[in-house]
């Protein structure tokens, strides 16, 4: 073997995702640096390659750190405390705590929050996530710790709390000096309007200064979630929720649209025009479904308009789940319950938990396939077991039969992150233990109680006096009364 080698895995079932999708059943992986520098049939001189680390691959396979393309770290000690509520009830609950958050004054939470979360994805092989928070700044360092690869950015709102503006966005100013292209570049900012239904206009347009401002900066927003984004959208003046965005200067090929549950064929085709990206998130909708009758996110005709579509996990302490690679088994499995079978064949899914969410976040060109020349981020799985037996069809086998216990490496930048199922960078019982710590702080400062068979929330009362008043408020008379213009001028 030629050259300088940090990392050489040889004797693998390599899984490149690459524009052939192509596999090798006895494949070498080499990296140097943080660069893969080998993507290839295994030679007899791999085997006795002079490198920091050797990986025997017999019996293992190699694949792309999955990529997490839209998330929310901060109430991850909330974990199975939201999951049995009634819809409403959680909304409310989470509103509360989340206007806390924004504040400060749950910091220490949210850092505990934001480490649990990057011990978890890390042990499930996702390298990459995209993460939208009140508070990213009390997130970012915490994470970045582990050694993943991720993007931060603050929410900016002013229809769904009563924090002003301008502080807002100070925050969201202070936080791109000070976090964008940290960490050897593996942390990134992004502009994050929240939503596009409690964003008024005028702050949309300031998102769109903000955005012509910082040029490098991906923009991450919840788009067409819910039956009422067009109907906001008309009372800030927008044809629908594309249009507003388009009006502001936003939709174009940096901008990433979490959902897109109601979005229409008219939809699509502009997405596809202006090269923006979609992620899809179906196990969120899947547990808190609100309406049985709300179509479902249109994927295929978002892929076959040439998207990219990436999946991302949202709350996962909503729904009790840090697997994304169970995210594209729900993907498959809600589209052909909610349309017909064969919605997806098991490659497309692959490639949406890989080289789609990167180039979603506009990476693809870094990360997401293993080829040479890409940064070294990849998984190595045990493969020679009862459960992958007999090995056939290596797609639809990761995407509806792996799981986070399957992940034995995990490498980020050329880095081992996970050796063997051992942390190398983090020390998990001190994040449990951080994590148990706040959460009694928690309960011990709130009404909250928690215990082995679920948790007790304030009362209705008690959370009513939490919860911000004057933003929710002009959100909701702006929906009542564009409703009722709309059911005049139909």
């Amino acid at each position: 073997m030629n050259g300088h080698a940090d990392i050489v895995i040889h004797d693998a079932l390599v899984v490149t995702v690459d524009d052939q999708n192509r596999l090798f059943r006895n494949g070498t992986v080499v990296v140097a640096d943080d660069t893969i520098t080998a993507v290839r049939e295994t030679r007899p001189a791999d085997r006795r390659a002079d490198a920091g680390h050797v990986i025997d691959g017999d019996g293992r396979l190699v694949m792309p750190g999955l990529v997490n393309a839209h998330t929310h770290l901060e109430m991850t000690p909330f974990f199975g405390a939201f999951g049995d509520m009634q819809p409403a009830e959680m909304a409310t609950q989470m509103t509360a705590v989340f206007d806390a958050l924004w504040t400060g004054e749950l910091d220490y939470l949210a850092e505990a929050g934001a480490a649990l979360a990057a011990v978890n994805f890390l042990r499930g092989g996702v390298t990459t996530v995209n993460s939208m928070d009140a508070r990213p700044r009390a997130c970012v360092d915490a994470y970045a710790e582990t050694g993943l690869r991720g993007f931060f950015g603050p929410g900016l709102s002013d229809l769904f709390w009563d924090h002003p503006v301008a502080e807002q966005v100070e925050r969201f100013r202070s936080f791109v000096a000070d976090y964008h292209e940290s960490y050897d570049g593996r942390i990134r900012a992004t502009l994050c309007p929240h939503d596009d239904w409690s964003v008024s206009r005028e702050l949309w347009e300031r998102c769109g200064d903000l955005a012509a401002e910082y040029p490098e900066l991906p923009v991450h927003t919840h788009l067409l979630e819910l039956e009422y984004s067009d109907v906001i959208a008309r009372s800030n003046g927008g044809a629908d929720s594309l249009a507003l965005l388009e009006d502001v200067g936003l939709l174009d090929d940096r901008l990433v649209g979490a959902h897109y549950l109601t979005a229409e064929d008219a939809d699509v085709d502009r997405t596809a025009e202006a090269g923006a990206s979609v992620v899809h998130c179906p196990s969120v909708f899947c547990h808190w479904n609100p309406d049985s009758d709300v179509q479902w996110t249109p994927v295929p005709e978002l892929r076959d308009a040439g998207v990219d579509v990436g999946l991302g996990i949202d709350d996962h302490y909503w729904h009790d789940s840090y697997d994304m690679f169970g995210e594209a088994r729900q993907a498959r499995l809600a589209a052909n319950l909610k349309r017909s079978a064969n919605q997806y064949d098991s490659v497309e899914l692959l490639r949406m938990l890989t080289i789609e969410g990167a180039r979603a976040l506009g990476v693809g060109d870094e990360i997401g396939s293993l080829e040479p020349g890409k940064r070294a981020d990849l998984v190595v799985l045990e493969w020679d077991v009862p459960k992958f037996t007999p090995p056939t069809n290596v797609s639809a086998q990761l995407v509806g039969n792996a799981g986070p216990g399957d992940v034995e490496t995990v490498v980020v930048d050329g880095r081992v992150l996970l050796d063997r199922g051992t942390y190398r960078t983090v020390d998990p019982g001190v994040v449990q233990s951080r994590v148990e710590s706040a959460l009694d702080r928690f309960e011990r400062e709130s009404d909250w109680t928690f215990s082995l068979t679920g948790s007790d929330p304030p009362s209705r009362t008690e959370v009513a006096k939490q919860l911000p008043k004057r933003g929710p408020a002009r959100m909701l008379s702006r929906i009542a009364l564009q409703s009722a213009k709309d059911t005049v001028f139909r």
